[in-house]
């Protein structure tokens, strides 16, 4: 028997034969849809290839199944005692069975309201800013590509809490309406939104008590536009410089005493020790005066209190909306008594701000806090990250 060899082009050809007779892989088994609904359904297809995992974040979680995702907020407000859940259904595919407390919600979602300047950055870094058709209150976005769509008329504002433009929000026809909730009906848009049928999905940002758990968010937004891959991108990015910037300063014992707030009328609101404002100061290397506190929201005190435990502090950061030493002995004289104050080493996180009130830092900065990070790392130890420019924070003369 006579072995026949083929030739290099028959080979060849034999190959290409091969190839097109395997189906070729769809875009779906590659990424999911972000545009337009499936044609063609099919039950055994897995419609949502780019998965979110949940890695930073308590207060959300998402369950996939082949067309539709279970996003379950537990905490949407502190010590709320009810979840939230939304069931996201690929458009084009049928909607499940047995959800019928929940709402539910075609994806990708084409048209968005939101009711918080942290949901902004979501849009712009998702690619999906031209879904965006109204905002609670306009002035007090920071982001250019906002602003240029509120001056255009293409964002309009329809208020916020409960006295939110509910005619208005129907008229607008939003797919999702995407807001916060803080267990208050005097001030939550939420309830009356929902009575009104008005699809509405509650974002617990707020509620996170650590910088990147607030940072993961984005995953959540990113599942209502089926844009999870973008998000998880980001996200690690954002992850892994934080996780960098921590493990710069984590061995340095010298470590600068600070303060945060100002008074507010009579009281004066620190960070609980168990909020993200002091994670963030003892990942960049700071010892947080209130650090043996467990609160994770505000601790009312009176001057008195602070000024017993602070008065000697190194650094004061957040000194209400000051631009200048000036505007702080305008508000109240005694805080020239504090040492920060004396020292000039007063740093607030208004560096980026609108003339008519927006502030990037509680914008971008709740998106990117290892750029906050870094901030604040040159603020207490200016040797570690000494190319670094403030971002967000600036220093009060």
């Amino acid at each position: 028997m006579r072995l026949r060899f083929l030739s290099r082009a028959g080979f060849a050809a034999l190959i290409a034969l091969l190839v097109a007779l395997v189906p070729a892989a769809s875009a779906q088994d590659a990424a999911n849809l972000v545009d337009g609904c499936v044609e063609s359904y099919d039950a055994e297809t897995d419609y949502f290839p780019e998965k979110a995992s949940i890695v930073d974040a308590t207060t959300f979680e998402v369950e996939y199944f082949n067309n539709y995702k279970v996003i379950r907020v537990l905490t949407p407000w502190a010590g709320a005692e009810q979840a939230y859940e939304y069931v996201l259904v690929q458009c084009g595919t049928p909607a499940p069975e047995g959800y019928d407390d929940s709402i539910i919600i075609e994806v990708p979602i084409q048209s968005v309201i939101v009711m918080s300047t942290t949901y902004l950055p979501h849009l712009v870094e998702l690619d999906v800013l031209a879904s965006l058709v109204a905002v609670d209150e306009a002035d007090f976005a920071y982001d250019a590509e906002v602003r240029d769509l509120i001056e255009a008329g293409d964002v309009i504002e329809v208020g916020g809490g409960s006295t939110v433009d509910v005619e208005q929000v129907l008229e607008l026809d939003p797919d999702v309406v995407m807001t916060y909730g803080l267990g208050n009906p005097d001030f939550d848009a939420h309830p009356v939104l929902i009575e009104a049928g008005i699809p509405v999905a509650l974002n617990a940002d707020y509620v996170e008590t650590s910088p990147l758990g607030r940072a993961e968010w984005l995953k959540f937004t990113a599942m209502f536009y089926n844009r999870e891959g973008a998000a998880n991108d980001l996200f690690n990015v954002v992850a892994a410089d934080y996780e960098a910037l921590s493990a710069s300063v984590a061995d340095i014992e010298d470590r600068p005493t600070v303060l945060v707030n100002g008074m507010f009328m009579d009281t004066w609101f620190v960070s609980g020790g168990g909020s993200f404002a002091a994670q963030l100061i003892e990942d960049a290397g700071g010892a947080y005066l209130w650090a043996d506190d467990e609160s994770q929201g505000g601790l009312p005190l009176s001057f008195e209190a602070v000024l017993d435990r602070a008065q000697d502090a190194d650094i004061w950061l957040n000194a209400n909306f000051w631009r200048s030493l000036d505007e702080g002995l305008a508000e109240d004289e005694r805080y020239a008594e504090f040492a920060p104050f004396q020292n000039q080493s007063i740093f607030n996180n208004n560096a980026r701000t609108t003339e008519l009130g927006g502030n990037d830092y509680s914008e971008s900065g709740v998106l990117r806090p290892d750029l906050v990070l870094a901030d604040l790392i040159k603020i207490f130890h200016p040797d570690v990250l000494p190319n670094h420019e403030l971002i967000y924070y600036q220093q009060l003369q």
